[in-house]
Parts: C-alpha cells; structure tokens; sequence
C-alpha cells in the first residue's frame, strides 16, 4: 500500500480522547452551509469538521495537555454558548460512568423513570447508525429537523462568540455534542437527564455538571488505558472523579483495589457512597424480575439501575419508591449495602421493556441468527461469550455453522480479545473495517477521518494473523498449512491465510461490512440488501468453499462483536429502519 491516505470510516473512533482540547482543527475541508438552507445531513458534515485527521490526532497523543484545563476550557465554551453551570442543576441529572455495562445501566435506568411518567433526556455515545441517537427525548432520538435546529443554533452562536486573539473557535466532536445535549434538553424541559460519561470521568466533558442528584459506577475493567492509566486502581481514580459533595452515589461489587479507590474518592469530597446489593436480593420472596436485555451481566447494570432510579425518586420526593426490607450486611466490608427494597411495578416494567440496540441482540432471519454485542474489552468479551454458548444451547436441529464478525480499534489488545472467543469454535472468522461500504460518500454518519484506510486495512490483516496463531497452537502442528500474509502484503478485497482444514476456523478479511455481509448470508437474509457483490468476492478458496457450506447449513449463527462501532455498521445493513 502507498503513503497514508486519510479516508471517511465508520463513526469516530477516538472522538473522546482527553485530549480533545488541542483537537480543535478543523478535518477536512467543506465549511458550513447556511442555517436557512442547511439539511441534516450538512449538519452532521459540518459537525463531522471537528473531527481531526489521523496525522494530527497522533500528535495530540505525543503532546497531551493538562487535563484540568481541558475540564475548563468546556466551562469556557458553555458560557460561549449562553449557559453557566449553574443553568446545568434544572436538569436533574443522572450521571454514570464505569468500563463495562455503564450504556445498558443508562438505558435502565431511563426507561424505570419514563415509566412513572416522567419526560426524560439521555446522553450516550456512541451512536451505532446515526448520530442523533446520541440525544434522546423519552428514548427516542432527536428528529432530523429537531438535530438540524438545535446544531445550528449552537453552531452559529459559538461563531459569533469567538475570541479573534484565540486559534481555537469551536469545541471537538464530543464537546460539541454534550454541550448540544444541554441546550436540547433545557429547552425540550426534560424532568431529568441521563448523562453517560464519555471516557473516564474526572477530566470528561460531561463532568462540568457540579450538582447532579445521584451518580453511578457500573463495573470497571481495563480500556482506554493509554488515556486512563494502565491499573484498574488508575482507572478506579479516574471514575471516581464524577463524585460530588453529598451527593450519593452507588457502585456494584469491584475487585477490592479499585473499590478502596472508589471509597477514598468518595471520602476526600464527602460523598455517600453505597454498593449495590444482587438482584437476587431485591427479587426474594417475590416474582423474578424480567429484563428486556439478555446475558447474566445484565443483572448487575440493572440492580445499578434500580438504586439509580429509587434514589432519584426519593430526593425529589417522590411516591411509590418501593417497600424497603430488612438490609443484609455488605460482605465486602468496605462500603455500607445500598438500601434492599421491593421494585415497584413502574420499575419491573421498566426494565422488562428496556432496549438497547447492539448489546446482547439478537436478529433472527430465516436460516441466519445474528449475534450482536459490542463487547470490547476483555471481561465484557467473556460476558459475550457466555451469553452466546447459552444462547446456542437453547437452539437444536439440523447442521449447524457458526461464524465470527470481529474488529478492534484503539489501543485494545486484539489477541486477548481473540483468544477469549476461541471456546466458540467458530467454522470461519471474518475481519473488515468499520467502514459500511467500500466508499461512505453521501453518508456523513459515518464519516472519520481520525484513521487512514491503510491504517484500518493493516489492522484486520493483523487480527487474521492472530486468530490464524491461536488456531495453530490449539490445533498443535500442522505440516499442511500455508503461512500467514505478512502485515504489509497487498490488501486486495478479500486474504484468507490457508486453505480450511478440519482442525480450526478458516479466516477471511473483507474490504468492509457490505462485503463481510454478502458472503457470510449467501442471500439467505430476507431483509439484507447489500449492492451486486464484486466479481472477485468467491475468487479465493475459502470463500469459494465456505460459500457452499453456508448455503447448504440448516443453520447459521453469526457473533458479531469486538467494536460497537462494527456492530452499528452491521446494524445498519441489517435494519434499514434505523437510518430512516
């Protein structure tokens, strides 16, 4: 491949690194449209300007700022934007952070207090098909024309605020975005806010907020460390930053570590800080609850959940919070047990009918079920695992051929993660990009240029190699097989490493989703509809082989995971309806 060649993939991969602060220059070129002519989709472009391109973004990296000045540089750009802090407190806010499980803790908790009749606002990201899912109003996201609106109506007022001695006019992508989802939800007048931490949660964006009225920490794990720290003790210090004086907090059970962490934080700014009893707890002598989102794991976001929403209800005074019962001891010693009580119908309805697209999903559609789950770390990647062998347990019959879909981005550890999927036993494990179609022109959702396609391409040649590593030694020597493609062999549409042989999962790298789609459905989707595949799409012997395997399989399952930003291109494809 040649020089580096900045190109527009699929969603913004490092949109909320710390460092946004000095990511301030404008990407690509293609300035504003006028607000009276502008559509969404020059809304989404324009916004898609304050990415950074790839070469940039890696200095930024080398030539991090101070993190505090970031966290008030955002106070800065807010009062540019016609809000102080204080206008922040009408909100109500609920604010969460965490590694793992902080999304679907959102979502849960969300959806419990929309079910007491209360209009509610959601802050997420990412957004897996279209960016205006980042900014919900009673769970739906904003309309085209609601997005439109507000965007230019913020765009306009940051440029006309901006100080001519300042090289630094407009706030990067996720600022931009938190600071919208303020000003959408003051004037939608929200009851209450949902806000999820970007990353981290002392130096995020979203930790401007200095009065919430309860926060959370879902379960902590290892990402993001190059930004983070590279200890669960240095992330626990991290998402310990959004604790607030008297503000009460919970947590669910940590390793001891990070939970000593989390106690100090809380201590040094006299916050109450509870840990969250099983949900086996709350449901005792009672009906199981029902949740509407799969995988044991779920259980702890929504006990989480559940003490989120109670504790929200009851500083707001509140009725039918739910009887307490008698609290059994904290076995853990360290933090006093949040309160044991029994859900109220809102809640248990709540959290029947929670949805939370590309987190344990599943698509069933004629021969093919997809598995969706935007698993990137390790221990949510175990979590994943567990959820699909169950799943697998519970369907019989006929020949069956189980496919992986896998990318990784950022500085996670792809090996770990591959490793962890092995006990699957996958037929084929296939790698493509984020990147929907081969060209996303016409698209601006998807657009990124913080990575080069070279970048990307290189990235899944290197995953194959890994997956064809781990399969040689579970399958010990094999005289027959073919050597793996060196990293910087030629990228053509579609590599395979080695013919299939009976003892491991044949590999194949695909150009992007569409492709990656076509060839695992064999046109046995009935809702997929992907352009005419390329000519040389069954050139190589796998795919050839593999293609008729696929056809003829009673069954075919398909786990895709490794990135919540594959899983919303696949999604994407799949579900037409969520780019309408």
């Amino acid at each position: 491949m040649k020089g580096a060649r900045s190109f527009a993939t699929s969603w913004p991969v490092a949109e909320k690194l710390g460092c946004e602060a000095a990511m301030e220059q404008p990407g690509p070129p293609g300035g504003p449209v006028s607000a009276k002519s502008a559509s969404f989709q020059d809304a989404v472009r324009t916004l898609n300007t304050l990415q950074t391109n790839a070469s940039y973004l890696e200095q930024v990296k080398r030539q991090r700022g101070d993190p505090q000045a970031q966290l008030e540089a955002m106070k800065l750009f807010l009062a540019r934007s016609g809000l102080q802090v204080e206008d922040l407190d009408q909100l109500n806010i609920i604010h969460v952070t965490g590694t793992k499980g902080k999304g679907s803790t959102c979502a849960f908790t969300e959806r419990i207090l929309r079910s007491y009749g209360l209009k509610t606002g959601f802050f997420s990201s990412p957004h897996l098909v279209q960016v205006r899912e980042r900014i919900r109003i009673n769970g739906q996201p904003i309309s085209p024309e609601h997005f439109t609106k507000y965007f230019w109506r913020l765009y306009h007022r940051l440029e006309e605020t901006k100080d001519s001695s300042s090289c630094v006019s407009m706030p990067a992508y996720f600022r931009f975005l938190t600071l919208m989802a303020f000003h959408v939800f003051l004037q939608e007048k929200v009851d209450l806010a949902v806000m999820e931490v970007g990353i981290g949660g002392a130096y995020d964006c979203t930790n401007i907020v200095r009065k919430p009225v309860v926060c959370g920490v879902s379960a902590l794990g290892m990402d993001h460390t190059s930004l983070l720290g590279d200890t669960m003790e240095k992330i626990a210090w991290q998402k310990g930053g959004i604790f607030k004086r008297g503000v009460p907090a919970f947590t669910v059970p940590q390793p001891d570590g990070p939970l000593a962490v989390l106690r100090e934080r809380a201590e040094q700014v006299s916050c109450p800080l509870y840990l969250c009893p099983p949900l086996d707890a709350l449901e005792d002598g009672a009906p199981p609850l029902t949740l509407g989102l799969e995988g044991e794991h779920q259980r702890s976001n929504a006990a989480l959940a559940l003490q989120l929403a109670r504790c929200w209800l009851q500083r707001k005074d509140r009725h039918g919070i739910g009887e307490l019962r008698v609290s059994r001891p904290s076995l853990l010693c360290q933090l006093p047990l949040a309160p044991v009580f029994q859900p109220t119908a809102p809640m248990r309805h709540g959290l029947r009918d929670t949805e939370w697209p590309g987190r344990t999903q599943m698509l069933c559609r004629g021969p093919l079920t997809w598995y969706l789950d935007g698993a990137h770390t390790c221990s949510s990647v175990q979590a994943c695992v567990r959820w699909f062998r169950q799943a697998l347990q519970r369907r019989k019959g006929g020949p069956e051929v189980r496919v992986l879909l896998f990318n990784s981005t950022g500085d996670r550890d792809p090996a770990a993660l591959l490793k962890l999927l092995q006990p699957c036993q996958f037929d084929y494990a296939v790698f493509c990009p984020n990147l929907t179609e081969v060209s996303s022109v016409g698209n601006a959702d998807q657009q990124n240029f913080m990575v080069t396609l070279d970048q990307v391409l290189l990235r899944c040649l290197e995953h194959q190699q890994h997956w064809s590593r781990l399969q040689e030694a579970a399958a010990g020597p094999d005289l027959w097989s073919a050597p793996s493609p060196e990293a910087g062999g030629p990228a053509s549409l579609l590599l395979a490493p080695r013919l299939p042989h009976p003892r491991g999962a044949s590999s194949l790298v695909f150009s992007c989703i569409s492709h990656a789609l076509q060839w695992i459905s064999q046109g046995r989707d009935p809702v997929l509809q992907t352009p005419s595949p390329p000519r040389d799409l069954l050139s190589h012997p796998v795919a050839s082989s593999g293609a008729s395997v696929l056809r003829e399989a009673a069954a075919v399952h398909v786990l895709v995971t490794g990135s919540l930003h594959l899983v919303g291109g696949v999604l994407k494809l799949l579900d037409p309806s969520l780019s309408q």
